[in-house]
């Protein structure tokens, strides 16, 4: 009896190097392959891609349109966290990882699959998201990643297309390496690996150049709920309008460009363009917004979560305890985030002009320096008294030691006397 052949689940994409690995996994490990393409809002054509596959090779294609999973489960979670890594990037990418993952391990265990495969390199950080995500959603699966392995270069590849009959449609590299989903499009190779070169327009496709912008801003109002976008002026959208709207309107107006030179995992440093135009205008509105609805101390803290959350979601470890405990605070931190915040777009800016909650802190009343005003100003004189009481001890009873120069330099804190100019 013969022994059963092994199956491959390939996370295929249609392009150059996964295209290849249909026809060398089968080579190098004697696997049958399955491909599984997955629809976060960038793929144009679910149908020729998945026939691609099956000419090739592949023994099953299997397509996925898996954006609303996206959003509700991995997007609207990141915005509520206020996740932005080094503060800057929505982890457009990074997000999509995990789903990615998910979604193999699904597909492996319902083909009786023995292996997984990608195409990331040795050098990113998708390596990580991919490997460490499938070792805890299926330890026993057996992870192939070609071009982290086979040390073709692109010219390899495209002869290795040739030889075996794999339809490749562009035959001089690009000079960018991208990457897009519903949440943010990702950009670099090329003469942007220079932090000094000015990235020029051609790696732009979502966002308009704001000298190329309408001279006439637009308003946006947007709805949450719990932290959560629910409508666009006035009219009650899902995720997915919702996202794709802002991408368009912020993209019109030039929003949501990023250049950011970042701290990868794996211990480089590398410079990313990104274009993230609903991401953008999201994050301002929900920051906003929790920032009229949050106690200081709560806001405090939130942002210390934040790049929790975000170091976690770039790191790979969405699927960890420790993400569960984050979530637990974050879900609680959303209950009050509650309202419609409005906002400009203008030549490439997205600015905040008004906000407003039912469950709002702010009170025109104690904040009005009009008549209106209804704060206790004798509370002040007992309240500075008690406040800086401790500073006052400090400064009757140990100022003479802590001033001393003749010890330590503090004149940075306590400068010299300067004498007046006479005239």
């Amino acid at each position: 009896m013969s022994e059963r052949r092994k199956t491959v689940v390939l996370a295929y994409s249609g392009g150059l190097d996964t295209s290849v690995a249909i026809k060398w996994i089968p080579e190098k490990y004697n696997m049958d392959v399955v491909t599984v393409t997955i629809d976060l809002g960038a793929v144009k054509n679910l149908d020729a891609i998945r026939e691609k596959a099956l000419k090739i090779g592949a023994k099953k294609a299997i397509v996925i349109d898996a954006k609303e999973t996206f959003v509700r489960y991995f997007v609207y979670p990141a915005l509520q966290a206020g996740a932005l890594y080094e503060g800057v990037y929505p982890l457009a990418t990074a997000l999509g990882r995990p789903l990615i993952a998910k979604l193999l391990a699904d597909v492996a265990q319902e083909e009786k699959a023995d292996a997984v495969a990608h195409g990331c390199t040795g050098k990113g950080n998708d390596q990580v998201r991919l490997d460490v995500s499938l070792q805890v959603l299926n330890p026993n699966l057996q992870i192939i990643a070609p071009v982290r392995e086979w040390k073709m270069t692109r010219d390899d590849e495209i002869r290795y297309a040739e030889e075996h009959n794999i339809p490749v449609e562009a035959k001089i590299k690009s000079p960018y390496s991208t990457d897009e989903n519903l949440w943010g499009r990702s950009i670099e190779c090329g003469i942007l690996e220079d932090p000094w070169a000015e990235p020029p327009e051609e790696v732009y496709q979502w966002t308009k150049n704001a000298k190329l912008a309408p001279d006439e801003p637009e308003y946006l109002e947007i709805e949450f709920e719990r932290g959560i976008p629910v409508a666009l002026n006035g009219e009650e959208m899902d995720g997915i309008s919702i996202i794709t709207t802002l991408n368009a309107k912020g993209g019109k107006h030039g929003v949501g460009r990023i250049d950011h030179l970042e701290n990868r995992l794996v211990g480089i440093k590398s410079r990313e363009i990104y274009e993230s135009p609903a991401a953008v205008i999201l994050h301002t509105a929900h920051k906003a917004l929790e920032g009229m609805i949050l106690t200081k101390d709560a806001l405090r803290f939130k942002d210390i979560v934040s790049a929790q959350y975000a170091d976690l979601i770039y790191n790979g470890l969405w699927f960890s305890a420790f993400h569960q405990d984050l979530v637990a605070y974050v879900l609680s931190s959303q209950r009050l985030v509650k309202g419609t915040v409005r906002v400009k777009l203008s030549k490439g800016a997205c600015v905040l002009v008004g906000r407003k909650s039912p469950l709002s802190l702010y009170s025109e009343k104690l904040a009005t320096y009009q008549k209106e005003d209804t704060f206790d100003h004798s509370a002040a004189l007992g309240f500075i008294k008690i406040y800086g009481l401790p500073v006052k001890i400090q400064a009757q009873k140990q100022m003479d030691i802590l001033t001393g120069r003749e010890s330590l330099h503090l004149d940075s804190i306590m400068p010299p006397k300067i004498k007046p100019v006479k005239k």
